[in-house]
């Protein structure tokens, strides 16, 4: 496997850690805005803080199982994703 395939493997390995976190940004930011308070933080900043936890998940999921795209690491990115923005937004406060 030549350098740009590696690269492509790592990208797609991410990418759905990275989608996660922008959908969970996002979808705080302008459809929950009735139930969950407004984050102080910025959007870029949410997002990468999601992205990261979602990439250590992923790379957890890697470690535990051996494989990648089980759907046991799906669900917990998601719960990863979705309470770290709960956080950041500090929905324990409504």
């Amino acid at each position: 496997m030549g350098p740009l395939e590696q690269i492509l493997h790592t990208f797609n390995f991410i990418a759905p850690a990275w989608g996660v976190a922008l959908f969970c940004v996002l979808v705080a930011r302008f459809t929950a805005r009735w139930w969950l308070p407004l984050a102080s933080w910025s959007l870029l900043l949410q997002t990468v803080v999601s992205g990261v936890l979602g990439t250590a998940v992923m790379a957890g999921g890697l470690v535990l199982w051996g494989l990648d795209g089980k759907m046991a690491t799906y669900s917990a990115l998601v719960i990863v994703c979705g309470t770290a923005q709960w956080l950041m937004c500090k929905g324990w406060q409504r």
